[in-house]
């Protein structure tokens, strides 16, 4: 496991020491619990903006999120997010 180091502005820290005391743990695990998160958040984010903009697929931006496919369309239905546009939709249609 490796090592970060890193210095936080002292309202940050402040905010830090009460999110510890609040959820009874030690500096590492907070650490490490936190960025966890915040990656996590971070490619859900990446993947419905790769998925609305037409970079990926649905399933491969499901995988780039760290979630299951019904997962990601809960996620993508929560913002809102097509991943089929009109026009696919449409010229289906024509060719029946």
């Amino acid at each position: 496991m490796g090592t970060i180091s890193t210095r936080v502005p002292e309202e940050l820290e402040s905010e830090l020491e009460a999110y510890l005391e609040a959820e009874n743990l030690d500096w590492s695990t907070a650490v490490r619990k936190l960025l966890t998160e915040g990656l996590d958040s971070w490619r859900r984010e990446r993947a419905l903006s790769q998925l609305s903009a037409g970079e990926v697929t649905f399933a491969r931006a499901a995988e780039t999120a760290g979630v299951s496919v019904w997962e990601f369309a809960r996620l993508a239905k929560e913002r809102d997010v097509t991943w089929v546009s009109g026009e696919h939709v449409d010229e289906d249609l024509e060719a029946l």
